[in-house]
């Protein structure tokens, strides 16, 4: 499935490409020069997914935020405060919200109201990017062409949870993510590939 524009900065960060618009989520340690935001999402409050350091680096006049409400509050600007099992829409842009918790593990309560977003892109294709979170229930509702998983284990699924996960909701195509950098690495996403039966992408870090 042709996903180029889907780039990897790393860890739980996303660059998409949307027609001439340009979606962040989870923007953290970026390096070099990267496009403005047009939208950025943000899923949780933890300093590797809300980097107030590198939002700075790419927000510009009129960039959009989606933030859960502790999030959302410490930003300025056009600020949507999201809760989970919700639909927004934002121009064109529609968007769904998963709950993202940990059910086995303290690090990621549910009670945060921490999320997940579904967007669905200008061409109807959708992105799911889950946050940091296990296998809920929740994730079994989930519909949509590529997903974007945590798989290094410790504060999220391993590989082997994930590569279950994907197989109920049959995303499309799966990107592994949340490994080489903190927690996990390579091989956790290689094992995803083997488990999981539908494609998986292994993407390389980008840097600016």
């Amino acid at each position: 499935m042709h996903h180029q524009h889907i780039h990897w900065l790393g860890h739980a960060s996303f660059r998409i490409e949307d027609g001439a618009r340009h979606i962040y989520i989870d923007p953290w340690k970026l390096s070099g020069e990267h496009p403005k935001a047009d939208v950025i999402f943000l899923t949780h409050a933890h300093y590797d997914h809300f980097s107030v350091e590198d939002i700075a680096k790419i927000k510009k006049e009129g960039t959009v935020y989606f933030a859960p409400k502790d999030v959302a509050y410490q930003l300025k600007g056009t600020v949507i405060a999201v809760v989970p099992g919700e639909v927004y829409n934002v121009g064109d842009l529609k968007v769904r919200t998963i709950h993202a918790y940990n059910i086995d593990k303290k690090y990621h309560p549910k009670q945060s109201n921490w999320v997940g977003y579904i967007m669905s892109l200008s061409t109807g294709q959708r992105i799911y990017h889950s946050g940091d979170t296990d296998f809920t229930p929740e994730m079994r509702t989930v519909v949509t062409e590529f997903a974007l998983l945590p798989c290094g284990g410790t504060y999220t699924m391993n590989a082997k949870e994930v590569a279950d996960a994907a197989n109920v909701f049959k995303p499309q195509a799966l990107i592994p993510m949340h490994w080489g950098d903190i927690v996990g690495s390579r091989a956790d996403a290689e094992e995803v590939k083997k488990l999981f039966k539908g494609e998986t992408i292994i993407k390389e870090v980008e840097h600016g």
